[in-house]
């Protein structure tokens, strides 16, 4: 006697019928980063790492560290810093300091 395997019509493939599956949101819009990576259950960022203190940010990916670091924005406050700094305002008060 020989056993021949049957496939059933009702089982699952990994293919097309799988894919077919996939309508529920995983993820939503996170509200420090921006991005649709907020983990609608676990309730964590994958991009920013939301809600933890800081920043996720990993050295294997040098590419999103340089989109999102200083200068990217529009560094409302640092250029005040560096216009102060450059006019001599910030020099002429740390001297003060440094006499003190």
């Amino acid at each position: 006697m020989e056993l021949v395997a049957v496939k059933n019509g009702n089982s699952m493939s990994k293919g097309t019928a799988s894919f077919g599956k996939r309508h529920t949101r995983i993820h939503g819009s996170c509200r420090r980063c921006g991005k649709h990576s907020f983990h609608l259950q676990k309730h964590e960022c994958a991009s920013c790492g939301y809600p933890s203190a800081k920043m996720r940010r990993y050295n294997w990916s040098y590419k999103s560290l340089r989109r999102r670091t200083q200068g990217t924005g529009s560094m409302s406050h640092m250029r005040k810093v560096y216009r102060a700094y450059n006019s001599g305002t910030l020099k002429a008060n740390a001297r003060k300091y440094l006499a003190k």
